[in-house]
């Protein structure tokens, strides 16, 4: 199977257990501190504590319109979770650039394990690290955030790859977008 082909089907399967194990494990209600806060300020629209989280209480708002389950606030954990299933995407699509820029782009079986096995573990390993999982289960920022700063960190590696491309700076405005969106979620982008 070709590189690109074999990477998106591992990268998949990193996004199926992710999410799988999020949401198996995602909080039954409102749990204690800021998530109760998001979740009441969500649903009512309103400023939670500063500096606030507009993008990611719209987000949550519109989560919460949805009546895929019962309740409102499983349905806003529901953000957190997912934003952070595909945080690990892009952290295995990361860490397998890293590898085939020091490696090559593998070509046997054992190059492919080296190369798709180390990133999938260690994809895996921030699935199932403690702090991760702790803010990928509730309605808190932290999760819709790591999935901005990772996906920013991705598309600055695209656009090295692409900088002698005549339109790459296409790729730099796309950033400065994101990390303009992602204010609206926490601060932490602005470190990208």
């Amino acid at each position: 199977m070709e590189h690109k082909k074999l990477n998106r089907l591992v990268a998949l399967s990193v996004f199926l257990i992710s999410i799988a194990a999020y949401l198996r494990t995602v909080s039954p209600t409102v749990v204690f501190w800021d998530v109760g806060e998001f979740c009441a300020a969500a649903f009512s629209l309103q400023v939670p504590h500063p500096p606030g989280a507009p993008l990611f209480l719209l987000v949550a708002r519109l989560f919460a319109i949805v009546p895929f389950v019962a309740d409102i606030a499983v349905r806003m954990h529901v953000i957190s979770a997912l934003g952070s299933a595909l945080s690990c995407v892009f952290l295995y699509f990361i860490t397998v650039r890293f590898i085939t820029d020091w490696r090559g782009v593998p070509s046997t079986t054992y190059d492919k394990l080296i190369v798709y096995g180390s990133a999938f573990i260690g994809a895996l390993s921030l699935t199932f690290s403690k702090t991760f999982w702790f803010n990928a289960v509730e309605a808190e920022v932290y999760g819709l955030s790591m999935l901005f700063v990772s996906g920013i960190m991705w598309l600055s590696l695209r656009w090295y790859d692409r900088a002698d491309w005549g339109r790459s700076d296409v790729y730099l405005l796309f950033i400065a977008y994101l990390i303009g969106l992602a204010v609206g979620v926490h601060l932490l982008a602005i470190l990208t």
